[in-house]
């Protein structure tokens, strides 16, 4: 387990520790290395095996999203075991370590074209995400003392390198895979994460103070707090932990559309044809160019959206991370009524336009960045230190499922058809949303003002 002590002579670099930026960094490499091949790896599954140039393993959509579900959830459940690990043994900064030692084998692995190097690459991802995951968000946490209310900003940032890498790879990755070849699409996710993990090592002189083993590094205070019992306050903000983790399980629920069911109705449904041609491309644009809208916009719009809620708390009007969760989840259900215009145009068409996903991709970002980013920094709020890590392997974990929903979500859309899953989801999830906003009070209680004097 690791300390959350801040050291009071940090240094600054605009106004954040400088240690965020080399979080900031290493994360956007391992992003990149994920997302790289996420964005390629339904569309490889699905891809005949019958074409010479870039044979693919030929399954059916219902299949590679059985698969995607099931591989995103474990991803994340992952983080549970990977947490334990940083609590009781490792601390987090050893743990991200040997995390990104792991997905950089993983990755290497899937390069090769084999069956057996296709199932042990994607289980030795699985195990260095769940690894490094939930610590390297723990250490930001840990960079921040309470009260400061740049960490919901900070984690904006983080979230945002999050978000760049995965830009990058959708864009890089996703050509590379689908006009060149599949296997140097993994291979050059692989040498993503060495860079992150290079910059991680670079940054470890601004991390000596966060991530560090409590049962042989830590404060006096924290190492008391290892065997102390929980007191009635911990226990309650504990308790609103894991019923905000239910607003995790239904937000990326819907939202993990993007990778599975939406990556393949973007391939298959979407006129992608421009009038004019693009360098390298012509005037088709590719199918898993798409998943990068969601990390662009957030690279746009990250601060704004950080900085509105901020100057909104400063102002003191509602803001609460719980009232962000909530409204977070309805502007991206909302997100998704574009998607059924989207199936409407394409029953009356044909095709559907290319502009309903970027609206849809729109909504979507805003939402996440109220809800994702938030939900991080809030579990390093109110998370009692000896369970800081697991906490956050918890709040991963529930991401898991929501994606292991999301592919279930996807499956069915094989019989009950686009339309019905996407306006299912919409209609869901602001319901959701409003029902949060309705029962915000009681849910604030069990904070036991956790948020009540951040400030400046």
């Amino acid at each position: 387990m690791s300390t959350t002590t801040l050291q009071p002579h940090q240094k600054e670099l605009f106004g954040q520790p400088i240690g965020l930026y080399f979080l900031f960094f290493s994360e956007m490499w391992e992003r990149f290395s994920y997302y790289g091949m996420r964005a390629i790896l339904t569309l490889y599954m699905v891809h005949e095996t019958t074409d010479n140039f870039n044979p693919g393993l030929g399954w059916s959509s219902g299949e590679a999203l059985a698969l995607y579900g099931w591989y995103t959830m474990l991803v994340y459940v992952a983080s549970i075991p990977g947490g334990y690990i940083a609590d009781k043994f490792l601390g987090q900064k050893k743990s991200v370590l040997y995390g990104g030692l792991i997905l950089i084998v993983g990755q290497s692995i899937l390069a090769v074209s084999a069956p057996w190097a296709f199932y042990s690459g994607l289980a030795l991802i699985i195990s260095g995400v769940g690894l490094l995951k939930p610590n390297i968000s723990t250490m930001v946490g840990g960079l921040y003392q309470k009260g400061d209310i740049r960490r919901d900003q900070g984690f904006t940032i983080f979230y945002i390198g999050i978000n760049l890498g995965a830009f990058l790879s959708a864009l890089v990755v996703g050509y590379v895979g689908e006009k060149i070849g599949w296997h140097y699409g993994f291979g050059l996710a692989g040498i993503g994460m060495t860079l992150g993990m290079i910059v991680y090592y670079l940054g470890m002189p601004y991390l000596s103070h966060v991530g560090n083993f409590i049962g042989k590094d830590g404060s006096d205070e924290d190492k008391a707090a290892i065997n102390k019992p929980l007191t009635s306050i911990e226990k309650d903000r504990v308790k609103v932990l894991l019923i905000s983790f239910l607003i995790v399980i239904v937000f990326w629920g819907a939202f993990e559309q993007a990778g599975g069911l939406l990556n393949i109705y973007t391939q298959e449904k979407t006129n992608r044809i421009l009038d004019f041609s693009l360098p390298l491309i012509g005037n088709e644009v590719p199918a898993s160019w798409f998943q990068s809208l969601n990390a662009l916009f957030i690279i746009f719009l990250g601060t704004s959206v950080a900085g509105f809620w901020a100057k909104r708390k400063l102002k003191g009007k509602e803001a609460s991370s719980l009232f962000k969760m909530a409204v977070g989840t309805i502007i991206m259900g909302t997100g998704f009524l574009f998607m059924t215009a989207a199936v409407a145009q394409f029953e009356v068409e044909g095709a559907s336009a290319m502009y309903w996903l970027v609206l849809a991709y729109l909504f979507h970002t805003i939402g996440e960045l109220s809800m994702s980013p938030v939900a991080l920094s809030f579990i390093t709020k109110l998370a009692p230190v000896k369970y800081a890590s697991i906490m956050m392997g918890v709040y991963f974990a529930m991401t898991g499922l929501g994606n292991k929903v999301a592919g279930i979500l996807g499956e069915a859309a094989q019989g009950l058809g686009e339309y019905a899953i996407f306006t299912g989801i919409s209609v869901f999830t602001i319901v959701f949303g409003l029902l949060l906003v309705a029962l915000l009070k009681p849910l604030k209680r069990l904070t036991h003002g956790a948020e009540d004097d951040e400030h400046l």
